[in-house]
């Protein structure tokens, strides 16, 4: 009896020890917020007044919803300043972002310092040219995203770094061909980091892409409006921060504010080193300063097609202090996969 009890008791301690081993060694990047089937649909979104102060003060009954025109009944409205991040750095390295890029990747990764929280935040960097290279894929682990950014650097005309070439983009007899090195593909970069990088990560979170360019693109296979249309449908705000060099052709502002505008996001057009801080900074401000709301679609009909959101002030007071809305325009409709819009 007594050999029996000790046996049973070595068994046990055998398997708290296995139990609690296999825990410890669960990959961080592996545990995430549990899908849900659902048929609500998320908007987050920014107020600010006339001098760009965040409004943190609204209420439910102070806006009005409409999706195609037609008035939607507000389900969740809430404060959402802890929603877990999914970021993407966008990195140009075409050769015009020669003397720039420096200067950019030290902002990046203050930025991946005061900003991501490891327990639940995540990041990947991409550089792109022609092709864009996944240098790190979506990770919790700030260190492997500092080492990541050591690898960037401008291709001249060949990119040396060791990130994979992201694939996503069809090519075949009568299509356009992979743009040559050395070019610069704007568009296909941002349609290939929604679609494949960010699109695929689980859970409620904010999806931002931080596009870091010149805003020339020259060999892109797909039009701008294509790659706003895969960045709505991953669901991901983009941010730009415009900066090139004088020696070239400066800065394209009107399509880098036509992609960041229409997906929700801001542009920014930093001069100086602290202009460079200071739009990093307001990104920051902006990822924990947020609404969210929920709402249950009145038209049921998911066969994904694009639903135009419109989000307005609707207490008569408020309206005459011409406080700013920013969100997403739409979403695609798409069959429930386990996720809200």
């Amino acid at each position: 009896m007594k050999s029996t009890l000790i046996s049973s008791l070595l068994i046990l301690s055998l398997y708290c020890s296995y139990t609690s081993n296999a825990i410890s060694q669960t990959p961080v990047d592996q545990v995430d917020v549990i899908r849900v089937d659902t048929d609500l649909t998320n908007l987050l979104f920014i107020a600010a007044d006339k001098k760009n102060r965040f409004i943190t003060t609204l209420k439910e009954e102070d806006l009005r919803l409409t999706e195609d025109g037609v008035p939607q009944k507000i389900v969740t409205f809430q404060r959402e300043t802890d929603r877990p991040l999914s970021l993407a750095f966008l990195i140009d390295v075409s050769g015009s972002e020669e003397r720039t890029l420096p200067r950019e990747k030290a902002a990046a990764r203050s930025f991946i310092e005061t900003v991501l929280q490891s327990s639940k935040d995540q990041a990947a960097i991409i550089a792109f040219t022609g092709s864009a290279f996944l240098e790190q894929g979506l990770t919790r682990d700030v260190f492997s995203l500092y080492r990541a950014l050591e690898r960037v650097e401008v291709a001249l005309p060949s990119y040396l770094g060791s990130g994979r070439p992201i694939s996503g983009i069809a090519s075949g007899p009568g299509m356009k061909a992979p743009p040559p090195e050395g070019t610069t593909a704007i568009w296909d970069a941002i349609a290939l980091t929604a679609s494949e990088v960010l699109g695929p990560s689980l859970g409620q979170r904010r999806r931002a892409i931080i596009l870091l360019t010149d805003g020339f693109d020259s060999t892109s296979r797909l039009i701008r409006s294509e790659a706003i249309s895969r960045a709505l449908e991953a669901e991901t705000v983009i941010y730009v921060i415009g900066i090139g060099d004088s020696k070239f052709d400066g800065v394209n502002q009107d399509g880098l504010k036509a992609v960041a505008t229409s997906t929700g996001g801001l542009a920014f057009f930093p001069k100086r080193d602290a202009d460079l801080k200071t739009a990093f900074a307001e990104i920051e401000q902006e990822l924990r300063s947020q609404y969210l709301i929920a709402y249950a679609s009145t038209n049921k009909n998911r066969d994904g097609g694009y639903r135009q959101m419109r989000l307005e002030v609707n207490d008569p007071e408020l309206k005459k202090e011409q406080l700013k809305l920013r969100y997403r325009p739409g979403y695609f409709a798409k069959p429930l996969t386990g996720r809200a819009n």
